[in-house]
């Protein structure tokens, strides 16, 4: 099942070994956003790039927490960083203890996925997928147990197999 359209974005392509980080450090909202930042390819030896991105992200959780509950924050941009990437992005963060993040439920965030994309459309569809894919415990579970940044991909990619299939 392979359709390729700028809407079919597949997370388990975007996410790779290099965009996870197992024990992130931050101990409050803006330093986890920031260490998730530092975490993108594309803009590694760019500060103003890292800078610009961040403030994107403070300004959308200062409109509304990005934390979805379960312990789980997907920030992102409250638009498309036209020029940022070239590509959507996807990073992966877990948090030991997790930290405040003003979701719904109350509970501290220990999944964080940082979304970055460079059109509305793959915004959007990147959002709709993850949020879809992380109705799954199976999946949340074995976030909050995984190994190694090769299981997280393996894991994100073994849900979007089973979700594109049923």
């Amino acid at each position: 099942m392979n359709s390729s359209g700028p809407s079919q974005v597949k997370l388990g392509e975007l996410l790779t070994p290099a965009t996870v980080k197992l024990n992130l450090a931050g101990a409050d909202r803006d330093s986890v956003l920031a260490e998730l930042v530092s975490l993108i390819p594309e803009i590694a030896d760019q500060p103003e790039a890292q800078a610009t991105l961040l403030r994107a992200l403070i300004e959308r959780e200062q409109l509304h927490s990005t934390g979805i509950g379960d312990g789980i924050a997907l920030p992102h941009a409250r638009n498309p960083l036209v020029g940022l990437v070239n590509r959507p992005v996807i990073v992966f963060g877990r948090h030991p203890a997790g930290i405040p993040y003003g979701a719904i439920d109350g509970q501290p965030a220990r999944l964080f996925f940082l979304l970055i994309a460079p059109t509305v459309t793959q915004h959007l569809a990147m959002l709709a997928r993850i949020s879809r894919l992380l109705r799954d415990a199976k999946l949340r579970q074995g976030l909050l147990t995984a190994q190694t940044p090769e299981q997280v991909v393996a894991l994100v990619r073994d849900a979007e197999a089973r979700m594109l299939s049923s």
